[in-house]
């Protein structure tokens, strides 16, 4: 098929990108590595989409916090990603969680299905030198084209570490000692109040497993990646574990809101599993990220009340990420000053996070359809998720200091008028949904 624009990766930026252009009647030709012989140090299958950490999407409400309101505003363009999210939805409080390999299949298919899409599985290791290309390789991309992007781009690349979290078999916890509850029994979409496995800790139990932490044997690094620094938001729960005694409690072990009903009372400190899949046969120790070494990994979340007989499906793991220095490199289209025939999406623009990849290969897909049009694709107003999203990576953020962000309310502009602190969520989200309403009105193509 001859094709419009090339798109060099099918992870959740670069499928969300060819969705959006199939779908403006534009031919795309989708590069995807996996399923050519080559497989990255994280993925587990060639299908697109596929969810390589968590299996959330994080909080669905789209009243009070930033990324359930960009949900909401992909949703409203017709967003692959979030549409087949729903369909492989599982019960997670608030948040929303999916079933990992549903929704990669269901994507996948969507895809492959379209008349206007080409997949083709091979490595690309350079930049094209000419036609309109989107690069959605994602945080992991191959080493010869990440050398390559570095050479395009003056070596301006910067890199990260992420670690992936242990997913653990639901038959092989011990329910007489942990209990289903979601913190406050706070209840979701899907959910009913009861939507995790926690696992109480008294103050000796965690004091030994915080020390077990400390002592055990770690994934050495290699000399290249020696000053690689940890996104925040992903931390390797040994390193929370070696800022201080407390940290975990007040991070992803905190126990408030969790009654145990053994006891009436909070535990000390608590595991949280969520369920991973749609059967609940899996469930993943939720910010339990590692760079353990397997056997040690087993060893110590096995000293975990509930977890003694823990049989894991998956380990966790650590794996470099790759992302440009993109307030530098590129322009308020996505594209790259050097060469602008190219543009760049999801999280090798330096975007943190699931929905955030795909809200860029969104916006990257739409931007190119505008261009193939003769036309210039105005930028949703930075008062939305979109547009406060789009402004961090390309020209807002300070490029010297530049780091991986999730979206978040400090990236939007500030209201024109004075709230209280306590409604300024609720009033920016507001304001968000009026604004993308109007753009959307005034930019019919968009």
């Amino acid at each position: 098929m001859t094709h419009d624009v090339h798109i060099i990766g099918g992870g959740l930026a670069g499928s969300e990108a060819a969705w959006q252009l199939a779908e403006a009647g534009i031919k795309v030709r989708l590069s995807e590595m996996r399923g050519s012989g080559e497989m990255t140090a994280a993925h587990q299958t060639d299908g697109l989409a596929e969810l390589v950490c968590s299996n959330s999407f994080r909080s669905d409400d789209a009243e009070r916090n930033a990324v359930g309101l960009l949900h909401a505003e992909m949703r409203h363009l017709n967003s692959l990603i979030m549409a087949k999210a729903e369909t492989a939805k599982v019960p997670a409080g608030s948040a929303l969680a999916v079933d990992r390999d549903i929704f990669s299949d269901n994507v996948t298919r969507q895809l492959e299905e379209h008349p206007n899409i080409e997949i083709v599985r091979e490595r690309v290791d350079q930049l094209p030198g000419s036609g309109l290309t989107i690069v959605a390789t994602g945080p992991l991309t191959a080493m010869s084209l990440a050398e390559n992007i570095g050479a395009a781009t003056g070596d301006e690349a910067l890199a990260f570490f992420d670690a992936i979290a242990p997913i653990v078999h639901r038959d092989s916890i011990n329910m007489d000692i942990c209990w289903m509850a979601s913190r406050w029994d706070k209840v979701g979409p899907e959910g009913d109040g009861k939507d995790y496995i926690n696992c109480p800790m008294d103050e000796a139990q965690y004091k030994a497993f915080h020390q077990g932490l400390l002592d055990s044997e770690k994934t050495e690094f290699k000399d290249w990646e020696k000053d690689t620094p940890y996104f925040e938001g992903c931390m390797p729960i040994e390193i929370m574990a070696s800022r201080g005694l407390d940290t975990l409690r007040y991070g992803p072990m905190k126990p408030v809101g969790l009654d145990n009903p053994r006891t009436g009372r909070w535990p000390h400190a608590v595991v949280q599993l969520r369920q991973d899949n749609k059967l609940g046969t899996l469930w993943n120790m939720v910010g339990f990220q590692t760079k353990m070494k397997h056997g040690a990994q087993v060893e110590l979340f096995r000293t975990i009340p509930g977890l003694e007989k823990a049989e894991f499906a998956r380990l966790g793991g650590l794996h470099r990420n790759t992302f440009i220095n993109s307030p530098q490199l590129l322009d308020r289209q996505l594209r790259l000053k050097k060469a602008p025939h190219i543009r760049f999406a999801g999280q090798i623009t330096g975007c943190e996070g699931y929905v955030e990849s795909a809200a860029v290969g969104l916006m990257a897909g739409r931007m190119t359809a505008a261009e193939l049009r003769g036309e210039t694709l105005p930028l949703p107003p930075q008062t939305t998720a979109l547009g406060a999203l789009l402004a961090h990576i390309t020209g807002d953020a300070d490029a010297s200091q530049y780091q991986p962000m999730n979206v978040n309310f400090g990236l939007f502009a500030p209201l024109a008028e004075k709230v209280h602190k306590k409604a300024r969520k609720e009033a920016m989200t507001s304001r968000a949904r009026s604004d993308l309403r109007q753009w959307l009105e005034a930019h019919k193509a968009a």
